[in-house]
């Protein structure tokens, strides 16, 4: 049973070369799986702060978009990008958060509630040295719920900053079933506010059980703020209702835990999903089996 996750290296340069993918079997699956290529970015994703970008962009566009360093591909339908949108706003408390036409991420005021870490998060990102571009990989099976990866410049262009691209999968977040306080504490603005934290703070997955690791352990405290159970260990294993064949079903649960006041125990909660549906399994490479 190999329950070994490669180890990150952190990117201390801006350069990026070569590529690799943050692996992890919760929010991206990618130790399961083959390392993914490149992703070219064209210039014409409306990155506005990119030089590139702006031979592209109509003039009456550009105060829009200049601000933001995160942008939706094209292929991001506008009801996946008000449904993530939603989430975020829930996540946040900005309740004017949202994607604009050009598909540039756009912060809120005046939060109501909400957790203010993952405010930071967002603000890092968005003003930031770093373009992020959002894309649809719904139904994928190399994605399992989100993937961030280095992305590269189709054309040379001089000073050019560090890109990244997060493909978040939500046709897999729709096959999850539990508990309601995990199902709000797991979809894909948790996957995305996961995946901006490697790009943002370099931080690393979880190599072992029984740890949620150090970028999970960020999301935790996100999670607290927003009152929610935090994840109690990155990796997720088989259920014991599983049995350990390619016949059907294959499930696989996540635990999450909250304190409960005034006695301080911790309740649990739990999702389960088929990881022949989800992805992010293959043959040699397989998760822990819980007995």
């Amino acid at each position: 049973m190999d329950l070994t996750a490669p180890q990150h290296r952190r990117r201390d340069s801006p350069e990026l070369a070569p590529a690799e993918v943050f692996d992890g079997p919760i929010w991206e699956g990618a130790d399961l799986l083959p390392r993914p290529r490149w992703i070219l970015i064209s210039r014409i994703l409306r990155v506005a702060w990119l030089a590139a970008a702006l031979l592209f962009l109509p003039a009456d566009l550009l105060a829009e978009t200049n601000a933001s360093n995160v942008v939706c591909r094209n292929g991001l339908a506008v009801e996946r990008r008000e449904e993530l949108a939603g989430k975020l706003r829930k996540i946040t408390g900005w309740s004017d958060l949202k994607f604009d036409l050009t598909g540039a991420l756009r912060l809120g005021t005046n939060p109501v509630n909400g957790s203010k870490k993952a405010r930071e998060l967002l603000s890092r990102v968005v003003t930031g040295g770093t373009a992020v571009v959002l894309e649809d990989a719904s139904k994928r099976a190399d994605v399992a719920f989100c993937q961030v990866l280095p992305g590269k410049w189709k054309a040379n262009v001089p000073d050019s900053h560090p890109a990244f691209v997060v493909r978040i999968d939500f046709a897999d977040f729709e096959n999850v079933m539990g508990d309601a306080p995990a199902l709000q504490a797991f979809d894909a603005g948790w996957g995305l506010l996961h995946e901006l934290d490697h790009v943002v703070n370099n931080s690393l997955d979880a190599t072992c059980l029984g740890e949620p690791g150090e970028c999970e352990a960020h999301i935790n405290e996100m999670r607290h703020e927003c009152g929610l159970p935090q994840r109690a260990q990155y990796f997720y294993t088989y259920s014991p209702l599983t049995v350990d064949s390619a016949f059907i079903t294959r499930l696989v649960q996540l635990s999450f835990e909250q304190e409960e006041a005034p006695s301080r125990k911790k309740k649990r909660y739990l999702l389960v999903w088929d990881a022949n549906l989800v992805g992010g399994i293959t043959e040699g490479k397989k998760i822990a089996v819980l007995r």
